[in-house]
């Protein structure tokens, strides 16, 4: 049964994606059956979500490592990859977009945040000359990545000044992803505070 799932523009990207998209977290944790995890990857995609998120650190890498799994038998082909990473140095960017690469079973991936931008230095941590930015834009020059992004997810204040600190060093993120949510008004606000800032 084939599900009609509308489509978006990605950020800056270009790229077509199911606005609906599939969490890689919960398909890692203990509790849950490798095989159940599995069908829900493969259950999505022949419905026609193609957006899959995931993270270096989910689950000690089963949720990675699960998905790649799932993907295998032409699936990869079918989908927009995106994962996570949380290293802020170059050396530690690198290794675990290497370990990314392996778990899901893929040459490149179609996108790679820096994850969890929470503090005021991690912008300059990700910005320094041996930061994971470079680490992430070597990375895409070498076709191992296509895009570039990054989350906030505790204060748009930060999230704001992530964008400045890329601006100054004359980046521009293909995205960046957000919490936004009918609660979103009462605490630390990303559509007051973020969206009318851009």
């Amino acid at each position: 049964m084939q599900s009609a799932i509308p489509y978006r523009t990605l950020g800056r990207t270009g790229e077509s994606v199911s606005s609906i998209g599939l969490g890689g977290w919960h398909l890692g944790l203990k509790h849950i059956d490798e095989a159940l995890s599995f069908r829900i990857i493969r259950t999505a995609i022949d419905r026609n979500i193609n957006f899959l998120d995931n993270s270096w650190d989910y689950n000690d890498g089963a949720s990675e490592t699960r998905m790649g799994t799932a993907l295998r038998d032409g699936y990869r082909q079918k989908v927009f990859l995106m994962t996570k990473i949380d290293g802020r140095s170059y050396a530690e960017a690198t290794r675990q977009l290497h370990q990314s690469l392996a778990r899901l079973r893929t040459d490149y991936i179609d996108l790679v945040q820096h994850h969890e931008v929470l503090r005021y230095d991690d912008p300059h941590r990700i910005f320094d000359e041996e930061g994971a930015n470079h680490a992430l834009v070597d990375a895409q020059r070498a076709g191992k990545i296509r895009y570039i992004g990054f989350t906030g997810h505790k204060d748009p204040h930060i999230h704001l000044h992530m964008l400045d600190v890329a601006r100054q060093h004359g980046f521009r993120f293909d995205t960046v992803q957000m919490p936004l949510n009918v609660m979103d008004a009462h605490y630390r606000s990303f559509g007051h505070s973020c969206c009318r800032s851009w």
